[in-house]
């Protein structure tokens, strides 16, 4: 599914219902939405630091036991639907399986901090000009 990853079919478990948007009549008799079905929480085929960031990542789509729900009903029949749901998958999974950068502190270069503190200044002047001048 993503780099180096491999979900078993057992794993996921899939239900159908009735779609709506286009397909004419055939919308209110065929049960073309695909929902697929992950443990992702309790997943023995994903490695833990994958399985943390793919809980983070997906926190909307899981239910309250840790199932990954995902749903699709963009096609008029069902196979095209259960291929777009195993292919959001796969892209969860490979957004999860790539590890964060790391951040790199910086400071800001004496420049950028003096360039700052003009731009202040100058700033704070023209504000000053436009006061009425302090009489007595």
């Amino acid at each position: 599914m993503g780099e180096g990853l491999a979900v078993p079919l057992r794993e996921l478990r899939f239900e159908f219902t009735r779609a709506s948007g286009p397909g004419g009549q055939n919308v209110n008799k065929r049960a073309t939405r695909a929902t697929l079905r992950f443990p992702a929480a309790s997943s023995p085929s994903l490695p833990a630091d994958v399985r943390a960031r793919l809980l983070g990542i997906a926190a909307r789509r899981l239910t309250a036991g840790g199932e990954l729900v995902i749903s699709s009903q963009r096609f008029r029949d069902q196979g095209r639907n259960v291929a777009d749901c195993l292919e959001k998958l796969r892209a969860l999974l490979r957004e999860a399986a790539a590890p964060p950068r790391l951040r790199r502190p910086t400071r800001p270069s004496r420049a950028s901090g003096e360039s700052r503190l003009r731009e202040k200044r100058l700033r704070s002047e023209a504000k000053r000009r436009r006061r009425p001048p302090a009489g007595d």
